[in-house]
Order: C-alpha cells, then structure tokens, then sequence
C-alpha cells in the first residue's frame, strides 16, 4: 500500500510538472504575456523534475537518491518564488537577476540602442492573474506541496 502511494505521488509529481510548464508556455506564447527573468528561473525545477522522474523510472536502484533531490529542488524552488513574491509585492527591492540584460556597463551604442527597443519586463510587474492571484503565488503553493510530498516520501522510504 505505501509503495502504491509512493509510485502515485511521483507519478502526480511528473503531471503537475507537464501541466505547469505547458501553462507557462501558453501563457507566454498563446496569451502573450511576457515573463520576467525570475518567472524564466522559476520553471526549472520542473523542467529537472521530469528528468529526474523519468530517470528514476530507467535507473530504479538510485529511487532514494532522485527523490531526495526533487525535495531540493522544489525546495529551492520555493525560496526562489518566495524572493520573486517579496518583489512582487515591493517588500525586496528588484536585483540584478531581475534585470540581467543591462547588468553589464561595457555596452556598445548599438547594443544600448537594442536594449532599448526590447520589451523586457519588470519582476514586480504581474503581467497575468488568475482569480486575483499571481502566477507566483500559485508557484509557490505547488512548490511547497511538493517539497513536502517528496521529503515525506523520502523520510518514509525505508518504511516500505
């Protein structure tokens, strides 16, 4: 039973990753709203999360080890939409991450001119909402539920 539980858990962990990054590039790509640099950052631990899923499912034997880093990851993705929210809500100020384009001085004329005409967004701008929350917030409440799913299923996983 708790092995079941255990396969449905990464098996939903695998879902909820597909669907968050086809959400991310519909929105992006079919809607058109641009995301910032740290929205960009925001959708690695699920691009990592399929891969390590997938690999778990060729190289069974290192099962303990892959989960115990899809729990980091997720954990790190949490502290990273936690610092993006803080943005969001100007309680950080914007950092270099936010605007990694013009974070080199030695620029030439026309990279400067290039710059310009580009439509680069703001991390404090929240460019889509859904029912009066940011994608940020929601990015935090999946990363926190996976942290904790997975760290269950890692402290769990001699039990079985």
């Amino acid at each position: 039973m708790v092995k079941n539980n255990k396969n449905l858990l990464i098996k939903l962990i695998l879902l909820i990753s597909i669907i968050a990054l086809i959400s991310a590039f519909f929105i992006e790509y079919i809607l058109g709203h641009q995301p910032c640099n740290l929205c960009i950052l925001e959708r690695i631990p699920y691009f990592l999360a399929i891969i390590l899923i997938l690999l778990n499912y060729k190289f069974i034997e290192f099962e303990k080890f892959f989960i115990l880093f899809l729990t980091i990851i997720f954990l790190f993705g949490t502290v990273l939409s936690l610092y993006h929210l803080g943005i969001e809500q100007g309680l950080i100020q914007e950092s270099l991450v936010c605007d990694l384009k013009s974070g080199s001085n030695l620029l030439s004329k026309e990279e400067i001119l290039k710059q310009l005409q580009e439509k680069s967004v703001s991390c404090k701008d929240v460019t889509f909402k859904m029912f009066g929350l940011s994608l940020t917030s929601y990015n935090i409440l999946i990363s926190i539920l996976i942290t904790f799913s997975a760290g269950k299923i890692y402290f769990n996983y001699d039990k079985n």
